[in-house]
């Protein structure tokens, strides 16, 4: 009995040591995992094709590094043509954007939402919601809400109403919602009213520049028919071989680095790298959402000097 007595009190004594110790190597192991795990990044375009042209440098450059990314056109972009439309178009530029995803090594889907008639609508909003729950994602991507498209417009809209609700746990309860609140990012644009479009990170993409342009290359109906853009007369589509419809497609679209990015090039990658950026894709963080510190974003967008990969 005195031995037994013994006994409990050593346990009685060391026990709450014990549990402490084992709890902070739980959370330390916890952290480890934490790291390891590769970022998950979701983007919302409003038609197939607009994530391709604002990131697909960027997600290319995750890709690489290990990291899950997802593209997703809201609209099926099935009037964005000037001979074919309907579910012709749509299946087509469906398959275009999976060649696509193929080449930069990541997920993309396409809604069966008809291009030109996006809303946002409760409905609309659930979808966003359950997508990017689903996708468990760290960091989320779309145009800003004061663009010329409507569907533009409103899938900025609808990604912005779900930046808070991703969190709450009783809206679409079908899908666990998140315990931390993403960071929300924007993609560059030309408008200037109500506010300029002003970046938070540049990232070089010179190193996947070429992937980047096989990538849009399957895009074929959008940029050697030019979609909507096009007259009508398939005479003046862009003939000729791959490799010339691609040279095409390079002298075309040329991307380069704006004067006024310079100076985030220089913070995140020092004075002489940056001076070696010709071609780069830049991002807005959201006021919704996450607030990344510095330090943060080094670590989501893990292509710097000294970050974290």
């Amino acid at each position: 009995m005195t031995e037994a007595r013994k006994v409990c009190g050593f346990w009685r004594a060391t026990g709450g040591l014990v549990a402490g110790l084992l709890a902070a190597m739980f959370m330390v192991a916890q952290s480890v995992r934490a790291e390891e795990q590769p970022l998950r990044i979701i983007a919302f375009g409003a038609h197939p094709d607009d994530c391709e042209f604002r990131a697909g440098g960027t997600a290319a450059k995750w890709a690489k590094l290990g990291h899950k990314v997802k593209f997703v056109s809201v609209t099926n972009g099935d009037i964005g043509h000037s001979i074919i439309a309907g579910g012709p178009l749509a299946l087509r530029r469906t398959a275009e954007v999976q060649e696509a995803a193929k080449i930069l090594g990541i997920e993309t889907e396409v809604l069966d939402i008809h291009d030109g008639e996006l809303m946002p609508t409760l409905e609309n909003r659930r979808t966003i919601i359950r997508l990017i729950r689903e996708w468990e994602a760290d960091i989320v991507i779309t145009n800003r809400p004061n663009d010329y498209h409507p569907d533009h417009r409103y899938t900025s809209i609808l990604v912005q109403d779900a930046a808070y609700m991703v969190t709450v746990p009783f809206i679409c309860p079908d899908v666990p919602h998140l315990g931390a609140n993403p960071v929300f990012l924007y993609w560059p644009d030309r408008f200037k009213k109500p506010n300029p479009f002003k970046p938070d990170v540049a990232v070089g993409v010179d190193d996947v520049l070429e992937q980047k342009y096989k990538a849009l290359h399957c895009l074929v109906s959008q940029i050697y028919e030019y979609g909507a853009g096009g007259d009508g007369n398939p005479d003046h589509f862009v003939k000729g071989t791959d490799e010339e419809r691609l040279a095409w497609l390079k002298q075309r679209r040329g991307y380069g680095a704006p004067e006024e990015w310079r100076p985030l090039f220089a913070e995140f990658y020092g004075e002489e790298q940056a001076k070696a950026i010709k071609n780069a894709e830049a991002f807005e963080i959201c006021e919704y959402g996450r607030q990344p510190s510095r330090e943060e974003l080094k670590k989501l967008f893990p292509f710097f000097p000294g970050s974290p990969k």
